[in-house]
């Protein structure tokens, strides 16, 4: 699979090439100021589908001992049992690609993607409802944040950028950072240990917030090409990565940054940080990426299918689940 081509189909590599027509994103700005929840009617549900665990797969979060994975065709699939295993949800009310997934607790959730979609779950997965979805453009959104049960923030490509602040029931769209005119690609959303929230962007940008999403300010990081993600890390620590292997780390609360020995050339794309500490990054053409240093330096791997996965979770028995273009797979680490 060519770079275009693959481009097209994984979350890291979305915000540039997989089509988004900049005239309608740019049109698709002037909605209404809020739409109501019960306004959006769903036109289409996820089709129910064996071969879930095989197709793109985006974003994976575990709550509670559920782990929760979204992709195309508004794939949302369960397992209870470290990855062993995996059911569909019972109803989502879309088919767009879903790009993100995040929980507040072991039963409400939250997931978005293409065409501004947004949708939310009361029952830890199970079951999802349409909150808010913009038919007009073709924008997806790749992050969402919420500081409480109520107050929540949804970012994704020209800046789009919705918040809500009565629980998904209305969304309206806002500026990002007042007075700006930068429309950057708004590629994830995390926080770090003390609650700062970061959204890495394009030409080496990250924002953060630090009153949990109400303002944010521009970061410099020395950097010149695009983040598609980045981790808090346990030691309090931020990492970034993108384009070509490139990865940087903050010590200092995104003060200043500094370059990671990654020793890969292929864009990362996702990772996650195991509980004895352990860092696995992935990206394209079958990378994966281990620090057991605290992210200082990566020893890489390339796997031998050079399949390109999107993200990675925690398995069993000194394993790590990969989800990306071929859905899901267990991969060994050394």
């Amino acid at each position: 699979m060519n770079l275009l081509s693959l481009n097209k189909r994984l979350k890291a590599a979305l915000n540039s090439t997989l089509g988004l027509v900049v005239s309608a994103s740019v049109a698709s700005f002037g909605l209404a100021a809020a739409t109501p929840a019960k306004a959006m009617e769903p036109y289409e549900f996820a089709t129910p589908s064996h071969m879930t665990t095989k197709a793109l797969l985006l974003d994976v979060v575990q709550t509670g001992n559920r782990l929760v994975a979204v992709g195309e065709y508004g794939h949302v699939i369960i397992s209870d049992n470290q990855g062993e295993s995996w059911v569909q949800a019972e109803t989502v009310p879309t088919r767009n690609t879903l790009t993100s997934v995040i929980f507040l607790d072991n039963q409400t959730g939250y997931a978005v993607g293409h065409e501004a979609t947004i949708l939310k779950t009361s029952d830890g997965g199970n079951t999802w409802e349409l909150q808010f979805n913009e038919r007009r453009g073709e924008t997806p959104l790749f992050g969402i944040y919420f500081s409480d049960a109520k107050n929540g923030i949804a970012i994704g490509g020209f800046s789009y950028t919705f918040e809500t602040k009565d629980g998904g029931e209305t969304w309206t769209q806002r500026s990002l950072v007042e007075d700006s005119y930068d429309d950057f690609h708004l590629n994830d959303l995390f926080t770090d240990t003390k609650g700062n929230v970061y959204i890495p962007a394009e030409y080496g940008t990250v924002y953060k917030s630090v009153d949990r999403g109400r303002t944010w300010q521009t970061l410099e990081t020395g950097y010149d090409g695009s983040f598609w993600g980045g981790l808090g890390l346990s030691n309090g620590n931020v990492l970034v990565y993108g384009m070509r292997g490139n990865a940087y780390m903050s010590t200092n609360n995104g003060k200043g940054w500094k370059k990671v020995t990654t020793n890969a050339d292929q864009s990362i794309t996702g990772g996650t940080q195991l509980a004895d500490g352990r860092i696995v990054l992935t990206g394209l053409s079958g990378t994966v990426l281990t620090s057991k240093d605290g992210g200082k330096t990566f020893a890489s791997v390339s796997r031998t299918d050079r399949l390109s996965f999107a993200t990675a979770a925690a398995g069993e028995n000194n394993t790590v689940l990969l989800f990306g273009d071929p859905g899901v797979k267990s991969h060994a680490l050394q």
